[in-house]
């Protein structure tokens, strides 16, 4: 695609609002979101359709049966999402999203140090994939000499990061 002359950069504080997913299973995919993940449902339209969020926002997650009730998940080698990615303000609470997916015994696709960030990747019930990752603070992100960002790929260290966890808290009686 051709630059046209008019092009400038978007405005520094434009971001992605929502991600709204097909599901094959309404029921399924909020067992994923919602009762693994933690968000909490805002919205729901019967066995169709669930809107989703942290801290009270309308929506973060979208999910939907309107076109996929029962199908299956897009083939490999196919174009589509590649993943979603949840931010976690903190290492800590990124720890704790991890707990949550090893206390489920959902399988990981990979986890990472990108240097700028480190990550988490798994799959929904559907298959798309999930990215769980937090943001190193900008000062702390690796750079070239140029002055241009020297991201990478390195293994994270799952133990290290699951002790930062918090602890789970035991209802007062």
């Amino acid at each position: 695609m051709k630059k046209s002359a008019s092009h400038r950069p978007l405005h520094p504080k434009v971001g992605i609002g929502h991600v709204h997913l097909k599901a094959s299973d309404l029921d399924r995919a909020l067992g994923f979101y919602r009762d693994v993940l933690g968000f909490e449902v805002t919205q729901r339209f019967g066995g169709q359709a669930a809107f989703l969020s942290a801290g009270g926002y309308h929506h973060h997650i979208g999910l939907n049966t309107w076109e996929s009730a029962g199908g299956s998940p897009p083939l490999p080698g196919t174009t589509g999402l590649y993943h979603l990615a949840i931010l976690y303000p903190t290492r800590a609470e990124l720890a704790d999203g991890l707990r949550r997916v090893l206390e489920a015994k959902i399988p990981l696709d990979g986890a990472s140090d990108h240097g700028v960030s480190e990550a988490i990747y798994l799959r929904d019930p559907d298959g798309n994939g999930v990215e769980l990752y937090w943001d190193r603070p900008q000062s702390e992100w690796p750079r070239a000499a140029d002055g241009s960002l020297a991201m990478y790929t390195h293994p994270l260290d799952l133990k290290a990061l699951l002790k930062e966890a918090p602890q789970s808290q035991s209802p007062e009686k």
